[in-house]
């Protein structure tokens, strides 16, 4: 009687083992090459320098690399060269309007830690929320400069036409 308690109990636990081997043992759909899940590289990013820094700014990419409409678009890694020529993450951008209906089209970011007639380089890399990362945007290169002050209004002369001559 004993044995087949213990022949009853190994076939149940053999039948267990194999059922969840055939459950959750390999892949249930076609795999998907990366290209289709990373965001289309950024073309537009845009460089000013401002009274604090240098202002970037660029458009949304609303499509993955290999097609397809983007819904998990996650964040931007600023990335900034210097004189070195070595790349480094001064900064991130959150995306947090995956779920509404208008989405925000435009981003920018400011870095405050320049130097006044310094030239530095950046681009920009969009992640999804999968952390599926985007070819590096298009490059800029900007000189930090100051500036111009807007013009005093109580200073400031309006050019007028010169009058004609009476006859």
């Amino acid at each position: 009687m004993r044995v087949r308690v213990g022949i009853g109990v190994l076939v149940a636990l053999l039948a267990f083992i194999g059922a969840a081997a055939w459950v959750g043992c390999g892949v249930k759909s076609r795999p998907v090459p990366p290209q289709a899940a990373r965001p289309e590289r950024i073309g537009d990013l845009r460089a000013e320098s401002v009274q604090d820094g240098v202002k970037l700014s660029w458009g949304r990419p609303t499509t993955y690399e290999m097609g397809g409409r983007m819904r998990n678009l996650g964040y931007f890694a600023i990335m900034r060269s210097d004189a070195q020529g070595f790349f480094r993450n001064v900064g991130e951008v959150p995306v947090t309007d995956q779920q509404r209906l208008q989405q925000q089209q435009m981003f920018a970011f400011t870095d405050h830690d320049t130097t006044i007639g310094r030239s530095y380089t950046y681009h920009v890399i969009s992640f999804t929320q999968d952390n599926y990362k985007s070819a590096p945007s298009n490059p800029v290169e900007i000189e930090r400069t100051v500036p111009r002050p807007p013009p005093n209004p109580e200073t400031y002369v309006l050019p007028t036409p010169t009058p004609l001559p009476l006859p």
